[in-house]
């Protein structure tokens, strides 16, 4: 399927798209809302300024999408695959992405203003400036993860799984993962 049926057939209201190749889609800032990708491939694709509010996308694989000031709210995102996806800005308040994979995502000035990310891997992640107000992190991977100027109100951070260098190194997420600190 191509981004342009895709946008024809939800256009004409239907929404069940589960198991659905998209890789490499062009389908930035379109209307999504309460669509159904579950267990979709959508790596590499340009989601980025999309309307993704309340839409379904567990089991899906974001691996290096555009999902840059996007609009997630609401979504379920169990289990997604968002390793090395570009999140800068989106809005992914009450979202569930728990046993997430965001390995090394880049989710700089993202508002995860009570997100469920319980057991998800943010190993290398970029959460500087992020809103993690509320969120739940039990049992969250935050190894290597940037926290400089994230809103961390209401998050229990303790006994979380931080490594060594304690989320400040100044290199960037991309570069971590280059430099095979994953």
């Amino acid at each position: 399927m191509n981004s342009h049926e895709l946008l024809s057939r939800y256009g004409s209201r239907e929404s069940d798209f589960t198991g659905v190749s998209l890789h490499e889609a062009g389908l930035g800032g379109v209307n999504l809302s309460r669509i159904n990708l579950s267990r979709a491939d959508l790596s590499g694709a340009d989601l980025s300024k999309a309307d993704l509010s309340g839409a379904c996308l567990s089991g899906a694989n974001l691996t290096d999408a555009d999902l840059s000031n996007a609009n997630l709210v609401g979504a379920n995102l169990v289990d997604v695959n968002l390793i090395g996806a570009d999140l800068i800005g989106a809005q992914l308040g009450s979202a569930d992405l728990s046993q997430g994979d965001l390995r090394c995502a880049n989710l700089h000035n993202a508002d995860l203003t009570g997100a469920n990310l319980a057991s998800a891997n943010l190993s290398g992640a970029d959460l500087s400036g992020a809103n993690l107000t509320n969120s739940k992190l039990d049992g969250a991977d935050l190894s290597g993860v940037d926290l400089v100027g994230a809103k961390l109100t209401g998050t229990n951070l303790s006994e979380k799984d931080f490594d060594s260098e304690r989320n400040s190194s100044g290199l960037s997420h991309k570069w971590r993962s280059w430099a095979g600190k994953r």
